[in-house]
């Protein structure tokens, strides 16, 4: 009973002094990030490349999708009462691709259907150009930002034999396992930077999208007001 009763309290004390000693060996986050290596950096210049694209874009297609839905209607009834510059000042005030497509079909009335129908196409093609500015870019980030990551790692395995190698005798479990976390390091954070940056250029993508929509949408209707 009392053999039983030592190689328990034997065994607790065994168990605190691991729990202990794995508690004093904890890693945050920030110290992981930093034992990746020089490989980290043009992930973190990665990073905050997608980040930057993706709230400039944000705030753009944003400011983009903000036009008044009344637009159309009042196109319509100054344009049929012959207030053709009156329905181009009150286009200019949007600043939008949708009111800057019908600002060119105000400017062109008078012309053949067919010539009024090419500059509204030109203009909005200007506009769906202004607003896919940059999301090859993203979309760049999204595939290079992992591949970087496992160039880091297949860079810190290298090393990290290269040290075992020159080791003499024994090999410290210590020495391997360290060399491969913190190469296995560049591929998470290769793996997130191309995660955040590939969701946010899908999402960019769809607002795009429906901006597109809309805007063949208006160019649509105002040809067919001028067909009336």
């Amino acid at each position: 009973m009392i053999l039983l009763q030592t190689l328990s309290t034997d065994t607790l004390s065994a168990a605190d002094s691991l729990a202990m000693g794995a508690t004093n060996t904890d890693i945050g986050l920030l110290d992981l990030l930093i034992k990746g290596g020089y490989m980290m950096v043009p992930l973190y210049l990665l990073f905050i490349l997608a980040i930057f694209i993706f709230v400039e874009r944000l705030i753009t297609l944003n400011k983009a999708s903000k036009t008044s839905t009344h637009l159309m209607d009042q196109v319509r009834v100054l344009v049929q009462s012959g207030q053709t510059e009156k329905a181009k000042i009150l286009c200019a005030g949007e600043h939008t691709p949708v009111a800057n497509m019908i600002a060119k079909g105000v400017e062109r009335i008078g012309s053949p259907l067919k010539n009024i129908e090419v500059a509204i196409e030109n203009v909005g093609k200007i506009e769906i150009y202004k607003l896919e500015k940059n999301l090859n870019l993203l979309a760049t980030v999204s595939g290079a930002a992992p591949m970087i990551g496992f160039l880091g790692t297949v860079a810190g395995m290298i090393q990290a034999f290269i040290a075992i190698a020159q080791e003499e005798g024994m090999v410290s479990p210590k020495l391997l396992s360290e060399g491969i976390y913190e190469a296995m390091i560049t591929t998470a954070a290769g793996l997130v930077v191309g995660i955040v940056a590939y969701l946010g250029y899908n999402f960019l993508v769809s607002k795009v999208s429906k901006l597109v929509h809309n805007m063949e949408y208006s160019s649509i209707e105002f040809i067919d007001l001028l067909q009336d």
